[in-house]
């Protein structure tokens, strides 16, 4: 976990470094400067340098950044060292393209169980998951340690489904439902909402477009 007071943009900021570090290390790159990882990044030498300076520095001055250390310390910050179990909420399309997409990454995190209240979906598999009740998801959870949950459910039922989820030790929830939710402070959320994401791109294309034409 990051150090307290640093800010979730340069929090949000880090799995865009660790992309970056590990495709450098597969090409056999063993040290970069700033300068050359802000021209692959587009991020600005100055941001890089302040936003590792937050966690150490991890360089010296002169001489970059050895690139393997610095992404097994990004790694580390992002918890990549920890396998992490989870568990799926909601089987339906935007459920089963979630676990697809995680389940074929190398990755430290692996959807063990997959839950419904569709009685047409439990009893089904989600790739190789098993699809079960709601019902038994609290004893699951419980008896695995499971501490994350991909919350995959219409926005309403998302709130009552999360409550559920704290009430079994459910410390963080990757949530997919179309609603931002409100839980205790030990909880860890993070509301993934594609709509905003859509809207974030063609407010960015109508204002090359309305550029363009005042040329």
């Amino acid at each position: 976990m990051a150090e307290k007071g640093i800010s979730q943009a340069v929090i949000g900021r880090l799995p865009r470094y660790y992309r970056y570090l590990g495709e450098l290390k597969t090409q056999g790159v063993e040290r970069i400067s700033s300068h050359e990882l802000s021209k692959l990044m587009h991020v600005t030498a100055s941001q890089i340098r302040q936003d590792f300076n937050n966690f150490g520095g991890f360089g010296q001055q002169g001489y970059g950044y050895n690139v393997l250390y610095l992404h097994n310390e990004i790694g580390n910050l992002l918890g990549i060292h920890k396998k992490h179990d989870m568990i799926l909420i909601g089987a339906g399309k935007l459920g089963q393209a979630v676990v697809g997409y995680i389940n074929a990454k190398d990755m430290p995190y692996s959807f063990k169980a997959a839950f419904d209240i569709n009685k047409d979906l439990i009893g089904t598999k989600v790739g190789d998951l098993p699809v079960m009740s709601m019902e038994d998801m609290p004893s699951y959870a419980l008896e695995n340690h499971i501490e994350i949950a991909a919350l995959t459910v219409p926005r309403t039922v998302a709130v009552e489904t999360a409550e559920k989820l704290v009430a079994c030790n459910i410390r963080a929830i990757w949530n997919f439902a179309h609603i931002d939710l409100r839980v205790p402070e030990h909880i860890e959320v993070e509301n993934v909402h594609l709509l905003d994401s859509l809207m974030r791109l063609s407010y960015n294309l109508q204002r090359h477009q309305d550029a363009e034409a005042k040329r």
